[in-house]
């Protein structure tokens, strides 16, 4: 009796490459969905504890913030003469 096929990739990656090899797709912050609640908890009271970092995050919000007003101001009509 023959010997049957134990294995073969024959066309394989050619199968994959019709479609295009992807990356998978990434999030800018990945979820904290079944982190340790004790490092969790302590996270949360470091970033609250974290005085120079909160300044220096609500002084950045608050330049975003004039600058998101001063873009959606409207421009002044120019003047006639």
């Amino acid at each position: 009796m023959a010997k049957s096929k134990n294995h073969t990739n024959h066309n394989q990656s050619r199968k994959w490459h019709r479609n295009g090899i992807k990356k998978p797709k990434t999030n800018r912050f990945e979820s904290f969905k079944g982190v340790d609640p004790k490092f969790m908890r302590n996270l949360r009271f470091a970033k609250k504890h974290n005085i120079k970092g909160r300044k220096k995050m609500l002084i950045n919000n608050q330049k975003h913030a004039e600058a998101k007003v001063a873009a959606a101001a409207p421009a002044p009509a120019p003047a006639k003469k």
